[in-house]
């Protein structure tokens, strides 16, 4: 599709990567304005509630019985028939294989119904690209990606245009709360109760290790973060509400630190690379930037290296299909719709933003977790 602006571009995103259903219709209007015309989200998190996390089969089981009603409720939502769509977005990748399967053989179902345009979208482009929907900002900018299956800085240089700077060298940031949570006896999803758990906790009274503090390499690693707040819980078991509380303070506490030293690398890197931009952002996103002490100690990192934080409504902080169909947008206006290679796309469980990188754990690509 050629770069038109006189005219409004409206896109319908799928999103099936892991346990949340989601549809969303966006529009682009001709003078340059992006809407959400419509964002509907499926959540699953008590058919997993049982099993303390995510279970691959019932997920794509769930993702069959819903997504059909589901689509036609963002459609309804939007005002909007498939006629009236200049294009279909369905993540293929990286994710839960079932999962994505669904998604994407909807899509296919859609566009050939419709004779609509098929894109093919990275979910991890979809959280890249979430800051130019809400905030506009410009390329190139710096991104630090927090979820369950990815912790990463990378530079944003355009759409399909990434670089990645650093990664986790073991376990993903959205795993260790998950896992932290398992072990302190809280709720699945993870994330959000140690972060409930923390407000009324001392986190002073264990002391974590900071992994990978003072390394000149931009990495991560929190394997041996989850193994002291393991050691810490066991031997002071059984634990009490304040223990929990105390300990979620504290793992949360060094992961804040953690992640601001990691990230100053970065920052730094970005000025020295971009001398003449007088406004950069540092951009979050991911479902670990919703945490509240997160993003307030990201915010004093920027500020304090002269960037702004950009960091997208917590609603589309975790997944959700709005940043799928905002990408599909980004691709059609860069010429990148594609929809006959689309329509052949088989998911994927690992797909890096960075291709040229090298495989590492937590990196997306194959050989590593995705």
């Amino acid at each position: 599709m050629s770069q038109e602006t006189h005219r409004e571009i409206r896109v319908l995103g799928i999103e099936t990567s892991c346990d949340e259903t989601a549809a969303s219709v966006v529009a682009l209007g001709g003078d340059g304005r992006a809407r959400i015309l419509s964002n509907i989200v499926l959540s699953q998190v008590a058919e997993h509630a049982a099993f303390g996390g995510v279970v691959p089969e019932i997920a794509a089981r769930a993702h069959v019985e819903a997504l059909d009603g589901i689509v036609a409720a963002a459609l309804a939502d939007a005002g909007t028939e498939l006629s009236d769509l200049d294009a279909i977005a369905a993540t293929a990748g990286p994710g839960l294989v079932g999962g994505l399967i669904v998604g994407l053989m909807t899509g296919k179902a859609l566009a050939a119904a419709s004779a609509k345009p098929l894109l093919a979208i990275n979910h991890l482009e979809g959280h890249a690209l979430t800051a130019r929907l809400t905030d506009g900002i410009s390329f190139p900018y710096l991104l630090l990606l927090m979820s369950g299956g990815h912790t990463q800085i990378v530079l944003v240089r355009g759409v399909g245009d990434h670089q990645r700077w650093g990664t986790t060298i073991d376990d993903a940031l959205g795993e260790a709360f998950d896992k932290t949570a398992k072990l302190l006896g809280l709720p699945h999803p993870g994330g959000p109760n140690v972060e409930k758990a923390a407000l009324s906790g001392d986190p002073s009274r264990f002391r974590f290790p900071r992994p990978l503090k003072g390394e000149a390499r931009p990495d991560f690693s929190f394997s041996g973060l989850k193994t002291a707040v393991r050691q810490a819980a066991t031997s002071i078991a059984p634990l009490t509400e304040q223990d929990v509380a105390d300990i979620s303070a504290a793992f949360q506490e060094a992961v804040a630190d953690t992640l601001t030293d990691r990230t100053a690398l970065a920052l730094r890197r970005f000025r020295e690379a971009f001398p003449d931009i007088t406004d950069p952002a540092l951009v979050v996103a991911g479902g670990v930037a919703a945490n509240r002490a997160i993003r307030q100690a990201l915010e004093s990192l920027a500020g304090a290296n002269g960037f702004r934080l950009v960091a997208p409504p917590l609603p589309l902080c975790t997944d959700n299909a709005a940043m799928i169909a905002w990408a599909g947008i980004e691709r059609l206006r860069a010429g990148l719709d594609g929809q006959e290679d689309a329509m052949r796309f088989a998911p994927r469980s690992r797909w890096p933003l960075d291709s040229a990188s090298t495989p590492v754990v937590g990196s997306g690509r194959r050989g590593a977790k995705a």
